[in-house]
């Protein structure tokens, strides 16, 4: 009788027997990792990289206490999240929610906004030099690096990088009038 979900795990290898044997150990493992982690979101990820290295083991055979065995797994996953949270920087992280960051609805106010400032942009390009209109949408329209619209045009890149700020902050005094 296995002592966390109150039923007998059959133990033999076979394929179709182990996924039955280690899903009844899910809520057992959901509960380890609530207990265990403060983001919630992830208990589910937790458990199915468990479930993950379980399936990818053989065979349950040869495992003398298979609930150790599944604890022992899960507390190596939890380790291996701290190390990927710690080498992220998690902690640091903010979580996107619609109070911080609200999504916009198109509304007709809002699709005219943005079509006036659309407008608003071609003007400041259409004032532009030629050269330097052309550079600035080989750059971030075409999304060509420096160095390549610098061979295309024959000049250096330090001479695109300034055509390329020219144009970004005569589009930004635009855009601020």
């Amino acid at each position: 009788m296995n002592r966390l979900s109150g039923s007998s795990l059959p133990q033999s290898g076979g394929a179709e027997n182990r996924a039955t044997d280690y899903s009844a150990y899910i809520p057992a493992l959901r509960r380890y990792f609530a207990r265990r982690v403060a983001n919630g979101h992830i208990v589910d990820d937790l458990v199915q990289d468990v479930m993950l290295r379980m399936h990818v083991r053989d065979s349950p055979n040869g495992i003398d206490n298979l609930d150790g065995y599944i604890f022992r797994t899960a507390s190596s996953v939890l380790r291996d999240q701290a190390r990927r949270d710690q080498v992220r920087h998690a902690k640091g992280h903010d979580e996107l929610t619609e109070k911080d960051h609200p999504a916009e609805e198109r509304t007709a106010d809002r699709v005219l906004q943005a079509r006036e400032e659309i407008a608003q942009v071609v003007r400041a390009l259409e004032e532009l030099p030629e050269r330097t209109r052309d550079i600035f949408l080989m750059r971030r329209y075409e999304g060509l690096a420096y160095g390549d619209i610098a061979e295309r045009l024959g000049i250096s890149v330090s001479a695109i990088e300034k055509h390329v700020a020219k144009a970004v902050a005569h589009i930004a005094r635009r855009m601020a009038q």
